[in-house]
């Protein structure tokens, strides 16, 4: 009972720290969007596609001579307002470039820089669009002049039943010669806002490895592979693509979490034998692996695919739809926004496409805000903030990016000093599309960041990473992810005895099967990982909800359990098979006093994670301090061993765990349960049809509520009306 309450006085002291980093960050997710109280600003700029860089900008609309007007780019009015400030004709004041209705072809990324902020939170730049108007910055270049293909060496190519229906556009007529790579980063095709892809085989699915060469053999924890690229199949329709310019293959090769893409090298068809361009797979290859073949012309079979013949420059094409009415453009930029050490600056109300890059790049800056914007059709990641502090992404909607959603890095690890920066109520969804794994929704490294009321799903690997210390996750939901992958985890973190401080809280994860429904988990602390706090969540149907690898010093508090497979998993890996990670870091330790590069045992880490000074003295290796309290499971099961692992609560854990008032519903089934030490009850949910009303609720006299247990603030979770949305309400795809 005491070492509980100790827990608990060390949760209510992070409660607190917590509490006071998200209201200065809340306080600051107001600036320069609307609902801020602010006086006329000190400066208004227009920007139109009917303007020109020669006029004033202060007209939003041509005068009757056409003599002044808007400005027709924002880069006219960004050196305007440098033009101003070095004449030091600007009082205090909010600066606002309004832009005006219509698509804009930016012909590179707009860049930011140091000279392009405000002062102070009262006196920002805002580059806003026109409120209820559309208003687009494309990184792209449209498509207007389309051709069927007649080309015979093309069409005997094509399979029969597609001729006739493919076109093609010349791209190097409009001046397009450089196509990037099929492996990523290169040119796109987006017809009618969506993304087309490039053509495949199978268009859904996978095919597998069936044999391999064996000339490297490797063999990890009985796991056996090959680490050479060379590799048996059974379909014959491989056989095709051994006369195809420019054949590639994404795979997961080895482990069901970690993709990669590969040029074909050499296809022999007698033998049947596929050998990819080095650099292969770090881990290898092994049978029954998974892969699809891309970037052949052959291929293309069903509407929405296309190929770009790169020594020719055509883009070949089977449209979805009438392709005369229809809008088509390809990337180009690399990406639309670029700012570097800018502070006080908001981009607010824009769609944001057709790059092939990271859409928003963010370096060094300070309180800058990217606000109720579309993020969209992009090759790499959405937004990217680096370093700085206090910067963030507010009322978003991020879709069809190649890789992730929003990417934060900032704070210090050394002197743990906060980044402040945080991603609130975004709707994040479909990303991953190249790059699908380990480039979630959202990522948080470094130090003091938070992720807040987000709608994240959708993915094919995870929702949330997390990296570094003190984060805050909550008040997000999360479903139909890590779909792509299995050892995965919805929120996932790993491999580190000192990132500690996190706290994961009061966020709805739900429907979370994995690839094939074969599992992964909700909360996944992998391979030692320590030091947090996860409270007040609910977990509803997930097949492995919440995962302890090994690591010490975690807090499983006053969550819910509902149809999870199970809801718990606990394991002693550093007393096994991860026993080398750790044995490295304690030879690390002994050499020169730190642990993973930190100074471990001195201020601010012995301050402020007390829990480490001993960590070497105090069985290092073992799940010690872990804590499961309060909880409540109903419906899948409690620790039993389902589907993918072997185990749900490992026999050497077990003594380590402190574990006490949980309550376990009488349906679930319970095997050899941590000694059973919980309590076998109806937990008496409220059991209302309207989840919002009740269908997380307790019953006054809930057994959970007289152990303890406290109501789950289910109606706050997600999404949350406001003037920075980009869009109300969110409807489901």
């Amino acid at each position: 009972m005491s070492i509980l309450f100790s827990g608990t006085l060390a949760f209510v002291r992070r409660e607190y720290c917590f509490l006071l980093t998200a209201l200065l960050a809340i306080n600051i997710s107001t600036f320069g969007v609307p609902g801020k109280a602010s006086p006329k600003p000190v400066l208004q700029l227009y920007v139109s596609i009917a303007g020109n860089d020669n006029w004033s900008g202060k007209l939003s609309q041509p005068d009757d001579n056409r003599t002044d007007g808007p400005l027709a780019t924002l880069e006219g009015a960004r050196d305007l307002i440098r033009k101003l400030k070095e004449q030091k004709k600007l009082n205090k004041g909010d600066i606002i470039v309004e832009i005006q209705e219509g698509v804009y072809e930016l012909p590179g990324a707009f860049e930011l820089d140091a000279r392009d902020g405000g002062v102070d939170a009262d006196s920002r730049v805002i580059y806003r669009g026109k409120k209820g108007k559309e208003v687009r910055l494309s990184g792209g270049k449209k498509l207007a002049k389309w051709d069927l293909v007649t080309d015979e060496s093309v069409l005997k190519k094509l399979g029969s039943q597609v001729r006739g229906k493919i076109y093609q556009s010349d791209l190097l007529s409009i001046g397009i010669n450089d196509f990037g790579s099929p492996g990523g980063g290169g040119i796109e095709l987006f017809f009618n806002d969506r993304p087309m892809w490039i053509s495949r085989y199978p268009n859904k699915g996978f095919v597998k490895i069936t044999g391999l060469l064996n000339e490297d053999p490797v063999d990890i924890r009985g796991t056996k592979g090959d680490k050479a690229g060379k590799f048996y199949y059974d379909d014959p329709r491989i056989n095709e693509w051994k006369h195809e310019k420019d054949a590639w293959v994404s795979g997961y090769w080895f482990w069901d979490w970690a993709e990669q893409r590969h040029k074909v090298d050499k296809i022999d068809t007698e033998k049947k034998i596929m050998e990819v361009a080095p650099p292969y797979h770090n881990y290898g290859y092994r049978v029954g692996q998974w892969f699809y073949g891309f970037n052949l012309l052959s291929e293309i079979d069903e509407p929405g695919e296309y190929y770009v013949d790169r020594e020719k420059g055509l883009l070949y094409f089977y449209p979805p739809s009438d392709i005369e009415n229809g809008d088509a453009f390809v990337s180009v930029n690399k990406h639309i926004i670029s700012m570097n050490k800018v502070s006080f600056l908001t981009v607010q109300g824009l769609v944001l496409e057709g790059c092939r890059d990271t859409v928003v790049k963010m370096n060094d800056c300070s309180q800058a805000l990217i606000a109720g914007c579309t993020i969209r059709n992009a090759g790499d990641e959405g937004i990217v903030i680096n370093g700085g502090a206090r910067n963030g992404v507010v009322g978003c909607d991020i879709y069809e990016v190649g890789a992730g959603g929003i990417n934060i890095n900032a704070g210090d690890r050394i002197t743990l000093t906060p980044g402040e920066c945080f991603a609130d109520n975004n709707n994040i969804h479909h990303v991953a599309r190249i790059r699908r794994v380990y480039f979630p929704g959202i990522s948080l490294n470094g130090v003091g960041n938070r992720a807040t009321h987000n709608l994240i799903k959708h993915l094919p690997h995870m929702a949330i990473y997390f990296n570094g210390n003190d984060h805050l996750m909550e008040y997000n939901e999360i479903y139909d992810v890590s779909y792509g992958s299995n050892d995965a985890g919805a929120i996932y973190a790993g491999r580190n005895w000192t990132m500690r401080g996190n706290m994961i809280r009061y966020n709805y994860l739900h429907d979370i099967s994995g690839f094939e429904g074969k599992g992964c988990v909700g909360v996944y602390l992998d391979d030692a990982f320590c030091g947090v706090d996860v409270i007040g969540n609910i977990f509803d149907n997930v097949t492995r909800a919440m995962m302890i690898g090994g690591g010490r010093d975690n807090k499983v508090l006053n969550n819910i359990f509902v149809n999870c497979l199970p809801s718990l998993h606990i394991d002693a890996r550093g007393l096994g098979w991860m026993h080398d990670h750790p044995e490295q870091w304690i030879r690390e330790e002994k050499e020169k006093g730190t642990i993973l590069g930190t100074a471990y045992n001195k201020p601010p880490y012995s301050t402020r994670y007390p829990e480490l000074v001993n960590i070497i003295n105090d069985e290092p290796k073992a799940p010690k301090g872990n804590v499961i309290s309060r909880n409540i499971c109903q419906g899948g099961s409690w620790d039993k061993s389902v589907g993918f692992w072997k185990t749900s609560v490992e026999d050497k854990a077990r003594t380590y765990i402190t574990i006490s008032d949980n309550i376990v519903a009488p349906d679930v089934a319970v095997k050899d349960s941590l000694s059973k030490s919980f309590v076998i009850a109806d937990p008496l949910f409220v059991n209302r049809e309207d989840p919002k009303l009740g269908k997380f609720r307790l019953k006054k006299n809930s057994p959970a509520l007289k152990l303890g247990f406290q109501q789950v603030p289910f109606d706050r979770m997600g999404l949350y009306k406001s003037d920075e949305r980009a869009s109300w309400p969110v409807v489901g795809e």
